[in-house]
């Protein structure tokens, strides 16, 4: 069933995931190095490994979230994530229910999708163009 009165929001709608997706992923890497909004799981110090993910996560997910270098910030975050869910929660149950690892998954997924699509409406990348035409 065609919904297209919808339709004509998909850049609006794109940007709307892709701000979401970037300052979720923001929020991982602040769990991780700031114990905010709730402390990461894992005790004691980050190990080199995760202090790498929460990196790609707080510069990945800042640049996803404004819409600057989207598509590169985008592939990267979905390499990390896919990285994440097959050191980290594959080796516990081939089952993303059971290994807990349904966000890493979707996580993935969606910035593969960003990496692909771009930035949609309200981007820098956008405006960045929009110059890059005017000149």
């Amino acid at each position: 069933m065609e919904l297209p009165w919808l339709s004509r929001w998909q850049p609006q709608l794109l940007a709307v995931l892709r701000i979401v997706a970037g300052l979720l992923f923001v929020e991982h890497a602040t769990q991780k190095f700031f114990a905010f909004p709730v402390p990461f799981p894992m005790p004691g110090p980050l190990p080199p490994i995760e202090v790498a993910a929460a990196t790609i996560e707080l510069f990945a997910g800042a640049l996803v979230t404004i819409g600057l270098f989207t598509r590169l910030a985008a592939f990267i975050a979905s390499g990390e994530m896919a990285v994440g869910y097959f050191m980290a929660h594959f080796p516990k149950s081939f089952w993303p229910a059971a290994n807990m690892g349904e966000a890493a998954i979707l996580f993935c997924f969606i910035f593969l999708y960003l990496a692909a699509a771009g930035p949609g409406a309200w981007s820098i990348d956008g405006l960045r163009l929009r110059n890059q035409r005017i000149h």
